[in-house]
C-alpha cells in the first residue's frame, strides 16, 4: 500500500466518525419574538415551533429536549430552563424533536 492510500483512508475514517450534530451550535436562549415562526405542537406546557433553520421550545418548566436526523442520528440534547430556547440546525430537513414525553416531526 502506498503512503497516500493510507492517509486517504485515514482521513475518510476520521470524517466518518465525526458527529452528525457537528454542524449544530446548541440551544440558545431566545431573547425577542420572531416574526417567521410556525407552531407545530402546543400543549398547556410546551410549545415546539419553526422558522428557517430553526427549531424553537417554549417551555414554563424544566424540560429534558432531544433532537434526531428523520434516520434517528442525534443532533442535540439539553434541558432546558423555563422560557423560549432556539436550536440553529445545520441543514434543511424534517427532524425529530422529543420534549419531556412528547414527540413529533419537525420540517425546517
Amino acid at each position: 500500500m502506498t503512503r497516500r492510500f493510507i492517509i486517504t483512508t485515514a482521513i475518510c475514517c476520521l470524517l466518518l466518525a465525526l458527529p452528525a450534530h457537528a454542524g449544530a451550535k446548541g440551544w440558545e436562549p431566545v431573547k425577542t419574538e420572531r416574526s417567521d415562526t410556525r407552531s407545530v405542537v402546543r400543549t398547556s406546557e410546551i410549545e415546539i415551533l419553526a422558522a428557517k433553520g430553526v427549531i424553537l421550545v417554549a417551555t414554563s418548566s424544566q424540560v429534558s429536549v432531544k433532537v434526531f436526523t428523520i434516520l434517528g442520528q442525534p443532533i442535540a440534547q439539553a434541558t432546558l430552563q423555563p422560557g423560549t430556547h432556539q436550536l440553529q440546525l445545520p441543514a434543511h430537513g424534517i427532524y425529530i424533536v422529543k420534549v419531556g414525553d412528547l414527540t413529533c416531526k419537525v420540517a425546517v
